[in-house]
């Protein structure tokens, strides 16, 4: 048996103590413990403690510096389950610690998975561009169940989704002035799939997107496409000249149509060979 010879309290955390005692060779420093470990096991000066019950006091003091961590890692946002674990198990904490902290915190609600996944939804459709699929990832990635994902996701109406989408959409296609409508098109399409759109709503908003081109801006984007192509090209005339050029501009997006009238328009401007 030892006995506790003095308590102090830490000078640089004031709800933290230092147990000093004497295991028959005068007294030494033994451990620290929280406050609540202080008061739960009634650790006084003169008490006389076996090794079994040191090992349970530093047992549970573990568990509270963990909850403590755990605790201020919450203050910040709400945290899956998984997070939670994943941070302790960052901080070293032992997985039978972990378990006591889950627990703890579940009793007193501070996690909760359901409610975490429905307010990331809501939150994800309130203040970004993300589709569910890419939300659904993001979850999945945070340890919830898919049955709650599931539920969560139910929040995401077609219509949210496909007004997100067209606004992707029309936000490119007035950024990509340069290109042809075709190919702002397919990319419109491949960067709705990255951001976790549906193959059937991104039809939808492809359809109902203000995506159709004028004229003059297609002729302008085939003019800055071929300035680029004729580089290429340059070096050869007559009819190899012409199909390579049609060639290049087909595969860039462009209608036979205007690629015709952009060649027949360069055939009478001065430097450009046919």
């Amino acid at each position: 048996m030892a006995i506790i010879t003095k308590i102090t309290t830490q000078q640089k955390n004031k709800d933290r103590f230092n147990i000093f005692m004497d295991y028959g060779k005068g007294e030494e420093y033994a451990f620290s413990v929280d406050s609540d470990v202080l008061i739960r096991f009634h650790l006084r000066k003169g008490l006389e403690i076996d090794d079994l019950s040191i090992i349970e006091i530093q047992y549970q003091d573990d568990i509270r510096k963990a909850y403590n961590l755990a605790v201020n890692y919450l203050a910040r946002r709400m945290r899956s389950e998984k997070e939670i674990r994943d941070y302790l198990v960052k901080k070293e904490v032992e997985e039978p610690a972990i378990n006591e902290v889950l627990h703890k915190l579940a009793a007193q609600r501070y996690i909760n998975d359901e409610e975490y996944a429905f307010s990331y939804v809501r939150t994800q459709i309130n203040t970004t561009d993300k589709g569910p699929d890419l939300v659904r990832m993001e979850l999945k990635e945070r340890g919830i169940s898919e049955s709650i994902i599931k539920q969560s996701l139910a929040q995401y109406s077609n219509d949210e989704q496909i007004e997100k989408a067209i606004k992707i959409t029309e936000k490119l296609f007035k950024k990509s002035t340069r290109e042809s409508g075709r190919i702002v098109k397919q990319k419109a399409e491949q960067l709705l799939v990255r951001r976790g759109y549906p193959y059937d709503i991104i039809q939808l908003a492809l359809n109902e997107a203000d995506t159709d081109k004028e004229q003059d801006e297609e002729l302008d984007a085939i003019r800055y496409q071929g300035e680029k192509v004729h580089r290429k090209y340059s070096k050869y005339s007559g009819l190899d000249y012409s199909l390579k050029m049609k060639q290049a501009l087909f595969r860039k997006g462009f209608s036979m149509e205007l690629i015709e009238k952009y060649l027949e328009e360069i055939e009478n401007h001065d430097g450009y060979s046919s």
